[in-house]
């Protein structure tokens, strides 16, 4: 088949993202289609996203330059907009600041105006979708919660998902993410501070929240048991999956999250918290991981189990790796689900 993909370039701000746009337009061309994948500048900032819905939904992509496409496939806000007869989408996430992260207390005026337009700009393009899928249940149940619509949750692997193995356990919990305040670091730096076990932590990741994270790192009396250790390597990265004891992930309602998985297939447990969204679809409490509730205290007591119990730990790494296998996540199914709609 000839095919479009559809998704967001954000100039010099890069992410999960990213790997999800490029492993499957790689997939689709594994399995011998033609594919371009069609990049729509974004900007977050409120005047810029009209223009922006109101250019994808002007883009008629059934034949560019006299070409005819076969299929559309979209991924992300605002570009499953786009017309064209047969058109998939493969839901990200929505514009969420308009959804889940709307308060309306200290929205500004602008993003309350905006928000209803979104909405209904969602509704209108999702629903004459061909297919509607979502990357994870949390994405999906947004999804049935905010516009009525339903999505089949599709699960897709990390990028280079056969590289990541377990090696011996080197002392350490492991957060490899972006330093955000969604992210959550400075929760669990809280949480360090409560544990009764010497528990060291990793944290990997560049980010707007880098000095106020020294900088609580110093207030709390940390220095000794945290690294800031700020843009890793792709084999950096896998080194330190591999050499963990635990892996810590408490964002706050995350949509899938890579970090989740790269655990798994690392045979490493996951340490989350009730609110995360993305990763509960995955560590279930007592076989793969912790889930504790979004406070210091709680997340303190699951750090402390993790630190105190490493042949338990390791056991909850194992399971976690097999859950993955069981789990049949793939690109092979997700080209399947998404061509044969």
């Amino acid at each position: 088949m000839r095919l479009l993909v559809t998704a967001n370039h954000t100039p010099f701000i890069a992410g999960g993202a990213n790997y999800h746009v490029q492993g499957l337009v790689a997939a689709l061309r594994e399995h011998g289609h033609q594919v371009e994948c069609l990049r729509l500048p974004f900007h977050y900032g409120e005047p810029h996203i009209r223009r922006q819905m109101a250019y994808a939904e002007g883009l008629e992509v059934t034949a560019p330059n006299d070409v005819p496409v076969d299929r559309v496939i979209s991924l992300q806000f605002p570009g499953y907009g786009v017309r064209h007869p047969d058109h998939v989408v493969w839901l990200m996430h929505q514009h969420r600041v308009c959804y889940e992260l709307y308060d309306p207390t200290t929205a500004s005026e602008a993003l309350s105006a905006l928000r209803p337009e979104v909405h209904a700009y969602d509704t209108r393009h999702l629903d004459a979708a061909r297919r509607l899928f979502a990357n994870s249940p949390r994405v999906a149940e947004r999804l049935r919660q905010h516009n009525g619509l339903a999505a089949q949750p599709l699960y897709h692997p990390p990028h280079r998902a056969e590289r990541f193995t377990c090696g011996d356990d080197w002392g350490y919990v492991f957060y490899p993410s972006r330093l955000e305040p969604l992210k959550r670091q400075a929760l669990l730096l809280e949480a360090l501070a409560h544990c009764r076990q010497p528990v060291t932590l990793l944290l990997a990741g560049e980010g707007s929240q880098h000095r106020e994270l020294a900088a609580l790192i110093e207030r709390l009396g940390l220095a000794q048991r945290v690294r800031l250790l700020g843009h890793i390597s792709e084999a950096e990265k896998l080194t330190l999956y591999a050499h963990a004891r635990a892996v810590a992930f408490p964002p706050l309602d995350e949509d899938y999250g890579y970090v989740t998985l790269e655990a798994m297939l690392a045979a490493k447990p996951v340490i989350t918290c009730s609110d995360s969204g993305g990763p509960l679809a995955f560590v279930q409490p007592g076989e793969t991981g912790w889930v504790a509730a979004p406070e210091p205290r709680a997340l303190a007591a699951a750090l402390d189990d993790a630190w105190a119990h490493p042949a338990r730990a390791a056991a909850l790494g194992r399971a976690g790796r097999e859950a993955y296998a069981r789990a049949g996540i793939g690109w092979q199914r997700v080209v399947e689900a998404l061509l044969t709609a």
